[in-house]
């Protein structure tokens, strides 16, 4: 019959702080920082020719030029608006598509192509993903660059 009363002694092994190391703080992703990765994914989509409106391409095409004056978004995250909480983030995006391609499979291969990024680089759950289509690029049409006369 054994003894239950073993008076060995016991060793218990305890790790500093306790748990997962991952686990020991907090991350917090910036809004631009998902409105970086959202613009690249999209960027990489075939039929997709630019990011944003005529507009807001062309004002921020001056400020890229202007020296000092990259106050606003720029070139990577220019059509393009994160929310970003603390597990999950929506997505808004504006694109100009080439002509002659489906808008309905691009917008959905950007909307592919956005969460998987997201999701995969910064762990955040991308609940929605809307594309607004603000024009389409023709084949016989310019690049709306302004001249480059600022000095």
């Amino acid at each position: 019959m054994a003894d239950s009363t073993d008076s060995s002694p016991r060793t218990t092994v305890t790790k500093r702080g306790g748990g997962d190391p991952a686990s020991r703080g907090r991350t917090t992703i910036a809004d631009g920082v998902v409105e970086k990765i959202a613009g690249l994914a999209a960027r990489d989509v075939v039929g997709v020719h630019a990011m944003g409106s005529g507009f807001s391409r062309t004002l921020g095409a001056v400020r890229d030029r202007v020296p000092g004056g990259g106050g606003g978004k720029s070139g990577v995250t220019r059509g393009v608006k994160a929310e970003v909480g603390e597990v999950q983030t929506a997505l808004d995006l504006e694109i100009v598509v080439d002509y002659g391609v489906s808008i309905n499979e691009v917008a959905g291969s950007v909307r592919e192509n956005v969460i998987a990024a997201v999701e995969r680089m910064t762990g955040l759950e991308v609940v929605e993903v809307n594309i607004a289509v603000s024009d389409v690029k023709l084949p016989d049409e310019e690049d709306e660059e302004p001249e480059a006369r600022l000095q």
